[in-house]
Parts: C-alpha cells; structure tokens; sequence
C-alpha cells in the first residue's frame, strides 16, 4: 500500500473509528460520538457539508455514520452502496469516476438499473473487477483507489 493511501485510510480510520452504517437514516436519532465523526471526515475531505444529523456529502452522492447496532446495508434503486471494512456507507447515485477511501473487508449493492456496470479501479486507474447491476456481494475495499459507479 502507497503512502498516500496509508495516510488517507489512517486518516479515515480515526475519524470513524467505531462507526456502523445506517441507511435511510434521515430519521434516525444520532448517537453520541456521531457528530465527532462527521467532524473528523469533514477535516479530512475539505469542500464536503453536512447535510443531516449523521449524514455528509461527498463526490457522487453521500456518506452515512450511525451508532453500534444500526441496520443492515440496503440500497435506493438507481444507486450503488458500498460499506466498507469500518462500517461506513458510500452511496453513489451519480454517474462518474470518483477517488474512493474505503478499506478492508465489506459489502457492496448494485442496486442500479438492470444491466449497469459498476467499475472499480486499482491505484494506476486500472480495472480491478465490476459488478452487473442488480447485484450484490462482498469485496475487499483497501485494494479499490477508484469508483465509476455507471
């Protein structure tokens, strides 16, 4: 692993340690702790808000923190959901090609239009492997740089 993912997955990693996913949790109450988080991710990806309680932006849709014991990883149609090894949700539902900062071990939803293709990218921009939408399934997050969710 590079230096610049070392540092960017160390950064992450303290930002969210002790996070799980939650999705559709605009109405879920957050849990103490969630707010620091969110903080830590905002210091560490400068030009993204937050845009609920426990929920920010980031390039190609939005990232979720919820508290220990939340819901399972689901998907809105037209979307792509990845949780990654620290229990946070990358829900991409716009088109392009986007920087990814996941790690370890996790899950992915390709809940897109039938027939989609999701592509993710080794560090030299290289494909690694791509999903068929609809699909689901498990996938180790560390070795994905990039993301083209359509």
């Amino acid at each position: 692993m590079s230096l610049r993912k070392v540092l960017a997955v160390t950064a992450a990693a303290v930002a969210l340690a002790g996070s799980q996913l939650l999705v559709g949790s605009a109405s879920a109450a957050p849990a103490g702790g969630t707010q620091s988080r969110i903080d830590g991710y905002l210091a560490a990806h400068p030009g993204e808000k937050q845009v609920a309680a426990d929920k920010a932006t980031m390039p190609g849709g939005t990232v979720t923190f919820a508290a220990p014991g939340a819901a399972a990883i689901s998907c809105g149609a037209g979307h792509l959901c990845i949780q990654d090894g620290n229990g946070k949700l990358w829900d991409y539902y716009y088109c392009g090609y986007y920087d990814f900062y996941g790690i370890g071990d996790g899950y992915f939803n390709n809940n897109q239009s039938s027939g989609t293709v999701a592509r993710f990218y080794n560090e030299n921009g290289t494909e690694r492997w791509s999903s068929r939408a609809p699909q689901s399934g498990t996938a180790s997050w560390t070795p994905v740089w990039h993301i083209r969710p359509c």
